[in-house]
């Protein structure tokens, strides 16, 4: 999907935030292979780059119902420094309603489409976080920042609107 040149995602903190680091969680030997594999994954793919950044969040993994896991980022501590975005995302039930009457439906499949924004590149270093194998940054943006729903449902409004 081709989206707008203007969509950049962006880090807007509050005046008196400074970096914050933690230091990575421990992992179990299950979820450092499983580490390992997708910090090459997302490297290879352009989602994220080495990092020198004075930021950095600890990573931890979510077991999902198929049993393979979810790497998380633990932006916490950088969400409470973050503006939050007032775009409002929009009720579950005014949208169930507005598919009353409808006989035709579509389905479209956006699993990685968080990744498919870029973060804007004064930003990037902000979004740091530290592994056992190395400090990385998101060259694209990452789930678990605060105002991500937000700014990807506004996208997803201006590329589908009627």
């Amino acid at each position: 999907m081709m989206l707008p040149s203007y969509v950049e995602f962006r880090i807007d903190l509050i005046p008196s935030a400074t970096p914050v680091a933690r230091a990575p969680y421990r992992l179990a030997q299950s979820e450092l292979k499983e580490l390992s594999e997708q910090l090459k994954e997302q490297s290879e793919k352009g989602f994220i780059r080495p990092s020198s950044s004075p930021w950095g969040a600890p990573v931890l993994f979510v077991k999902k119902k198929d049993g393979s896991f979810r790497m998380c980022i633990d932006y916490r501590e950088l969400n409470k420094l973050t503006i939050k975005n007032k775009y409002h995302l929009p009720r579950i039930d005014d949208l169930f309603d507005q598919l009353q009457g409808l006989s035709v439906y579509s389905k479209i499949d956006i699993r990685s489409g968080y990744h498919q924004l870029h973060t804007r590149e004064e930003d990037i270093p902000i979004t740091a976080f530290k592994t056992r194998y190395g400090h990385y940054e998101f060259q694209v943006m990452p789930f678990r920042l605060t105002n991500a729903p937000t700014v990807f449902m506004d996208l997803m409004n201006r590329v589908c609107k009627p």
